[in-house]
């Protein structure tokens, strides 16, 4: 029997997946990748050793991720995914019709390449006519594209690494100006347990930048903390009083009461956000 223990470990929590064996270890350009077949979740993506997702559970993050703001945004046409090399957050947007292009800029092109590879059911979007990859620096990418989406998603890695620009406020302040005039952005901001800081640095800034500014989260057991939070950054839609009821579209996790309630915090959240 063998473990695999996810390094990214604030405050000294881990987690350990039981692995029957490795499919595939290398380092590309940017980051170490390896994909192991596990015991009971199926197969297991981590970047720099840090869990990224398994089959088991990544449904509860990619449609929690994505469904929220595409059921408050009246007309999203056009989305902007930036890293989401696996393919889940793409596989969960093209399931609304509204949709005409999808972007995704991943920086990586091994790691599209490893989950067309061994994640099937994640990555079958990638080859939708209407998605379109570049595999460039996302913080450049949103820099020179003005008023171009109608929603921006941020499905990053954890801040170390090639992802930790993706924390900064400048960052933050050109997806703003990449927006349209009632667009919205998503962004993966950690766990609210062992997450603290860095959701407490980002509220800090972007309070100063969104007029509407939320901290909501999923359940994800594979992830240290259990939990999986997401900033809700928009210019005009409000995540919770403008929810459009969507018929036709297929989830695991994903409800409008679920919608509803992952928005409510507890008492040390609200301090913090």
């Amino acid at each position: 029997m063998k473990w695999i223990r996810d390094k990214w470990a604030p405050n000294g929590a881990a987690i350990n997946v039981n692995v029957v064996k490795q499919l595939e270890s290398y380092h590309s350009k940017f980051q170490k990748i390896d994909v192991y077949e596990t015991a009971n979740l199926g197969k297991m993506l981590l970047l720099d050793d840090i869990i990224m997702l398994t089959e088991y559970d990544e449904f509860a993050y990619h449609e929690m991720i994505a469904h929220p703001s595409l059921h408050v945004h009246p007309k999203v046409n056009k989305v902007l995914v930036i890293g989401g090399g696996d393919g889940g957050t793409v596989r969960e947007i093209l399931k609304h019709s509204d949709i005409r292009e999808v972007h995704v800029c991943e920086i990586d092109e091994e790691v599209i390449s490893v989950c067309k590879k061994h994640f099937p059911t994640l990555s079958s979007g990638f080859d939708n006519p209407k998605v379109k990859i570049f595999f460039e620096d996302g913080a450049v990418f949103v820099k020179e594209r003005k008023n171009e989406y109608d929603l921006i998603i941020v499905d990053s890695s954890d801040p170390i690494g090639p992802a930790q620009v993706l924390f900064q406020e400048q960052f933050y302040r050109n997806m703003f100006d990449s927006l349209k005039y009632d667009g919205i952005t998503v962004t993966q901001s950690e766990g609210m347990f062992f997450g603290r800081e860095i959701i407490r640095k980002l509220f800090t800034f972007n309070r100063n930048i969104f007029p509407i500014l939320y901290y909501y989260f999923t359940m994800v057991p594979t992830y240290p903390s259990g939990t999986i939070g997401f900033s809700f950054c928009s210019k005009k839609h409000h995540p919770v009083n403008d929810i459009y009821t969507k018929k036709g579209i297929t989830t695991r996790y994903y409800t409008p009461d679920i919608h509803k309630a992952s928005f409510i915090l507890p008492k040390f959240m609200e301090d913090i956000v």
